[in-house]
């Protein structure tokens, strides 16, 4: 859904008498007016807008950008001055939302844009402030001037907190450990360097694996708990330390029901994630990952005992005597915050996916992908680089499977998201290179398609589906974005024929329709009773009803690319969740869950495990930090 956000100027009488002071880097130049500007913004830096872009041509102005979605900018200006910012956007709760909320505002109260991006929501902040520069030059104004303008900082003063337990990373992991422990009648303090909790859990298309054993959905599929231990087990390539396997899934709905009982609400039914091997994904009502965080904050409202101390970035862990006390930290104006446990640290801090020099590091160490280099996209948080696994490895913890790093080919073209992709379900779609043909399982394991992908032309494929799951084009896919609003942004592509759909993407007309008759075929039972499809695919009903295949106008497709997804490996723990070093022996109040951690997925983790593990972990971290003792 496009939300729209609309700023009035603030304190507008100062700003034209030149006395905002308070934010701007140097004094008002005397007697400038706006036709001098230009030139006083060149000796000096600049006070008031005047100065900085000269006059402005008054009127209201618009620019299109992207950040994780696209987003419309419009800004309106009088003869020296921005009065009002205007943004439509789509950007993710938790993430990107908050800054559209905020920046705007401090554009305007500041008359410049030298602010920093937000850290964890670059995109946006990013696309905010290039929307708001193009107006700018629209305007007759000079963005480069007004870039020079920056907010004052003020160094705070250093801290020293302390708190039973102390849980690094407000992401999944983290903030399951967090709620935990003080459900376990302890004090928590949560260390989060981006300005909100969220980490990757939040950009999540919210599909959580758990068999619920004996229900009649899981007996109605044939699924069981051994069967989902097996897929994990043999999905990864046995590299999976099976005892971590088997916790994984056997609390799998516990975490669901622990969730439930915290008041976070599911759809009914399950379906199967991409990559996910099996029906028995569940998903939240809300949108993407969002779900977990309402549900988390709503706790918090009603109990005390946590604190959040956002933009604070840890930097070290304390260790006295061998055991592992604290982290120190940065605050935000660069100040100290040192941070000590009565209890147990917990490492919530997420994977390496956008630390490119570690990703190609590892990588190189087993080849198992042809480049990880800055061209290949991830359609993870910016704030996802690593910091975790290299404090844990500083304490001597023991890492484990680096070269273990999970591609999708669902990445959206422009900016590696999982935006922006068309159908929620494996068994409803196909994938087609720009030959218009069919390359590979599409319900196969996720490393097999993305493999297959860097083998296709420009690394680049369509999704392709049918009407079928879009009846009236407003249903929402799992990054709550409707199929109409995908298809006006330009991200999709929709047709009356597959031969009108051809020419939209660009591939031979023959080829999709030929492609899309023997897919067809395979959904009907058709002639191929006994003939298995040519790529291995076995999903092509929904488990509820018979899917006739794509024939069902209007036609939709999708671009998509490769792109870095989740790292499997990390910090080494035990089924305690207790960081392990590198001589076997555990690290004494140190844990470790979610992401941060390895040893648990192998080669290739299941779709729809990722909040599987950081419900799972994350909770039996939470337990047994709150219960160490020194």
């Amino acid at each position: 859904m496009r939300k729209y956000r609309r700023f009035a100027a603030l304190a507008m009488a100062a700003a034209l008498a030149g006395s905002m002071t308070g934010c701007q880097s140097k004094p008002a130049a005397t007697e400038t007016t706006a036709a001098t500007g230009t030139e006083a913004a060149a000796e000096s830096a600049p006070e008031t807008a005047a100065e900085a872009a000269g006059a402005y041509t008054p009127g209201t102005y618009s620019a299109t950008v992207t950040g994780m979605k696209e987003m419309t900018v419009t800004v309106t200006f009088d003869a020296d001055v921005i009065t009002d910012i205007q943004l439509e956007h789509g950007e993710t709760p938790g993430i990107g939302e908050p800054v559209c909320d905020t920046m705007p505002g401090q554009i305007i109260e500041l008359q410049g844009l030298g602010i920093d991006a937000v850290s964890g929501a670059t995109l946006t902040s990013n696309a905010i402030l290039e929307g708001v520069a193009d107006c700018v030059e629209q305007a007759g104004g000079d963005a480069e001037a007004l870039k020079a303008i920056k907010p004052e900082v003020v160094k705070a003063e250093d801290e020293e907190l302390t708190a039973d337990v102390v849980v690094i990373g407000a992401g999944g992991a983290g903030m399951a450990a967090a709620v935990t422990a003080n459900q376990a009648g302890k004090s928590v303090i949560v260390i989060e360097k981006t300005s909100n909790m969220g980490g990757n859990t939040v950009l999540a298309g919210g599909a959580f694996n758990a068999v619920d054993e004996g229900s009649e959905e899981a007996l109605a599929r044939n699924d069981s708990v051994e069967f989902h231990y097996q897929q994990t087990y043999e999905g990864g390539d046995e590299q999976g330390d099976p005892e971590l396997v088997r916790k994984l899934v056997t609390e799998a709905y516990g975490g669901v029901e622990w969730l439930m009982d915290l008041g976070l609400e599911f759809e009914p039914g399950l379906f199967t994630v991409t990559g996910g091997m099996w029906e028995r994904a569940h998903k939240p009502v809300e949108p993407e990952g969002s779900g977990f965080f309402k549900t988390y904050q709503k706790y918090m409202d009603g109990h005390e005992g946590i604190t959040m101390k956002y933009e604070t970035t840890a930097k070290h862990l304390i260790v006295e005597d061998g055991v592992v006390v604290g982290v120190e930290c940065e605050g935000k104006t660069g100040n100290q915050v040192t941070v000590t446990a009565n209890n147990g640290v917990i490492l919530a801090t997420g994977g390496f996916a956008r630390n490119v020099e570690m990703r190609e590091e590892y990588n190189a160490e087993t080849g198992m992908w042809p480049t990880l280099d800055e061209s290949i996209l991830s359609s993870n948080a910016p704030s996802i680089t690593g910091d975790g696994i290299l404090m844990a490895k500083e304490v001597g913890a023991e890492l484990i499977q680096m070269g273990n790093i999970q591609l999708l080919p669902l990445g959206d073209p422009e900016t590696g998201s999982l935006t922006g992709m068309i159908g929620n379900a494996v068994e409803t779609r196909i994938y087609v290179n720009t030959e218009g043909k069919r390359f590979v399982n599409e319900g196969g394991r996720r490393d097999e398609m993305t493999l297959a992908l860097f083998e296709q032309p420009d690394k680049l494929m369509y999704i392709v589906m049918d009407s079928d799951v879009y009846p009236t084009g407003e249903e929402k896919n799992n990054f709550n974005e409707s199929i109409n609003e995908l298809v006006e942004a330009g991200r999709a592509y929709k047709a009356d024929t597959l031969e009108e759909l051809a020419e939209l993407i660009g591939v031979p007309a023959e080829n999709l329709t030929a492609t899309v008759e023997e897919y067809n075929r395979h959904c009907l039972g058709g002639d191929l009773e006994g003939e298995a499809d040519e790529f291995g695919r076995t999903l092509f009903t929904d488990g509820k009803k018979i899917n006739d295949g794509i024939n069902d106008a209007p036609y939709y497709a999708a671009a998509r690319v490769p792109t870095v997804h989740h790292t499997m490996g990390g910090v080494k723990i035990n089924v305690n969740t207790e960081v392990i070093d590198t001589e076997g022996n555990v690290i004494p109040g140190l844990y470790a869950a979610g992401e941060v951690t390895g040893g648990i997925h192998g080669t290739n983790r299941l779709g729809g495990n990722a909040l599987t593990d950081t419900i799972v972990f994350g909770r039996t971290a939470g337990t047994n930090a709150a219960a160490f003792e020194r």
